[in-house]
């Protein structure tokens, strides 16, 4: 029986650090969370980070981590680790992995933070037994990973996988990329709270139920505030979350006929906010994907939830340390 190994495993994200250490079979020994403070540069980020490090293992001195995994979102060079840009950060070019390897004297691997979470999925959760998957994760923005053949894909320049900026519609509304029309421009996060103020101003009748559940106060309406507009039967909640479903499964659709996976994982707070989505979209896929790419396709919804990044994270470490 071969004896179990460890990796500490970080979600570097733009408002919290999350720190674990985790084995080869993704389970969590000891974490820590923090608050990232990248207003004070990146070197105070990196020892902040690099001191939580050495208290885990400090707390955890019968058990030796192999390698440091980090997922970060943003552009990431494969083999140096440098943040070419990470736009939560405000990161240009930094040089993490090797910083990091310094200061805790073990080696470091980098990868985009929805990769870090599709691999968590892939080997220890939803995704589990599939060798051709797609995680789709619908947050503030969408971000997206695929497995293909066994093999996480990374394409030439270490950016495939970005799901969030396929275009859905070209003369759609201007996304944060500076394309028009991208998935994510349409149904993540900031593209339903952008959508649902400007029904709400445009008809503050028709908006009369989601202005009192945000209070009044228009800056407050969200995602989550239409979720809740759902369950009083509102026709305003109810139109807007038609319209996001659509283009969420007209997204979806392209994927599948794409890539042809076996399984497509989603995940991330939209989906969990609102409980009959995902089954809206697998009927989506059903009624208007190619029916070769359909027919043994699984949607599934993410069971690492927010321990999918950290989990992942190890995981790749451990991985990239194994190949050298």
């Amino acid at each position: 029986m071969s004896k179990e190994k460890w990796a500490i495993g970080i979600d570097l994200g733009g408002t919290k650090i999350e720190i674990a250490l985790v084995n080869d079979k993704g389970k969590i020994k000891d974490r820590q969370r923090f608050p990232t403070d990248s207003n004070k540069g990146y070197k105070t980020v990196i020892e902040h980070t690099a001191k939580a490090i050495k208290e885990i293992c400090q707390q955890n001195k019968n058990i030796q981590p192999k390698a440091i995994g980090i997922g970060v979102a943003g552009q990431i060079t494969k083999d140096t680790g440098i943040i070419k840009f990470s736009p939560n950060l405000n990161w240009h070019n930094v040089k993490l992995q090797e910083i990091l390897a310094k200061q805790t004297g073990l080696p470091v691997s980098i990868c985009n933070d929805v990769k870090a979470a599709a691999i968590g999925e892939w080997l220890y959760g939803a995704g589990k037994g599939s060798n051709d998957m797609v995680c789709i994760f619908v947050g503030t923005g969408i971000g997206g990973s695929i497995i293909s053949n066994g093999k996480l894909l990374d394409g030439f320049n270490n950016t495939a996988g970005e799901i969030g900026h396929i275009t859905i519609d070209i003369n759609g509304p201007k996304c944060h990329c500076g394309n028009k029309g991208c998935f994510e421009a349409l149904a993540g996060g900031w593209a339903i709270q952008r959508d649902v103020e400007a029904a709400v101003k445009k008809n503050k009748t028709s908006g009369k139920i989601l202005l009192q559940l945000a209070e009044g106060k228009i800056k407050n309406i969200n995602a989550k505030t239409i979720a809740e507009g759902l369950k009083l039967k509102d026709t305003l909640s109810k139109q807007l979350t038609e319209n996001f479903t659509n283009v969420l499964i007209a997204g979806s659709v392209s994927i599948v006929n794409a890539f042809g996976p076996q399984r497509i994982v989603f995940g991330g707070g939209i989906i969990e906010g609102f409980p009959g989505l995902l089954s809206a979209i697998e009927k989506g896929i059903q009624k208007n994907a190619l029916k070769a790419a359909s027919n043994s396709l699984k949607v599934v919804t993410a069971k690492l939830h927010n321990d999918s990044g950290v989990v992942g994270a190890a995981a790749y470490a451990l991985r990239s340390h194994k190949k050298k």
